[in-house]
């Protein structure tokens, strides 16, 4: 009987199948748990209430700090990379060929410690300057900068050559029109990458942690897992968590209007 049904059919029986496999596993699930204990371990009432207002004025304050000062230096490193990338000089393609590679291939968790304790191991007597804020901010940036590198490169290539010879006859020297006509296209190019570069900036910025802060200067993993440990419970954890969802969620649906942006205009 089933070799008589139309692939449109047999199409819709198999997503019934799916449709029905996944409502089992939710029922399973629903079943199974124990739901009093999740309740206790991750949704005590007082605690919630204990983590306001300081998780959103001092938690989530320094993470959107600490991501959006990463993110700043990142962004102008990477384009000066980027600029080197395509350099016409060969040294400076070598140069940024070894950063881009050394800092994509490299976890982010050894950066930081390369910041907090290698930096002023090798240049004894200085500061980073702003202390914790600018370590982290080197930290994520150094990071950040050698895949938004490749991300402005790959823009600034996408930008027809037409675009370039045309701003030549017009009087422009080759710096000028790559500041002027190129680096401005190449960037709305880019936006929805460099926007989820961001995204992913704001969930490293839990890293800061391996650089020791005070009271003052934790974001929202160290908060929730200080006090998790504290109390003795999960609910300050679960609680952080939803604050990055509070940021990331919009920010991933502002990427995906964008690229969706992007698609409509080529």
């Amino acid at each position: 009987m089933t070799s008589r049904l139309t692939r449109r059919q047999r199409r819709r029986v198999w997503q019934g199948v799916q449709y029905a496999v996944f409502l089992a596993v939710l029922v399973v699930v629903g079943v199974l748990a124990d739901w009093e204990r999740l309740q206790n371990q991750f949704a005590q009432k007082d605690l919630v209430l204990r983590l306001f207002p300081d998780i959103i004025t001092i938690a989530l304050r320094n993470t959107v700090v600490y991501t959006t000062s990463g993110f700043v230096f990142g962004l102008v490193l990477g384009l000066v990379v980027a600029m080197m990338r395509l350099s016409s000089v060969a040294p400076y393609r070598w140069v940024a060929g070894v950063y881009i590679e050394l800092f994509r291939g490299l976890p982010a968790l050894l950066i930081f410690i390369f910041v907090g304790v290698a930096v002023p191991l090798a240049f004894p007597g200085t500061e980073i300057p702003g202390g914790t804020y600018g370590k982290v901010a080197l930290g994520l940036g150094l990071v950040a900068a050698a895949y938004m590198a490749e991300t402005i490169r790959a823009g600034i290539q996408a930008v027809p050559k037409g675009q370039m010879e045309a701003a030549r006859s017009l009087g422009f020297s080759h710096a000028r029109a790559m500041v002027s006509v190129i680096i401005p296209q190449a960037f709305r190019i880019v936006i929805p990458p460099l926007t989820n570069e961001l995204v992913l900036l704001f969930k490293d910025s839990s890293l800061v942690l391996f650089l020791g802060v005070t009271l003052e200067e934790r974001e929202l993993t160290k908060y929730g897992r200080d006090l998790a440990s504290e109390t003795a419970n999960s609910t300050p954890i679960l609680v952080a968590g939803l604050c990055y969802l509070l940021v990331t969620v919009p920010l991933s649906f502002v990427v995906r209007r964008l690229e969706a942006r992007a698609d409509k205009a080529t």
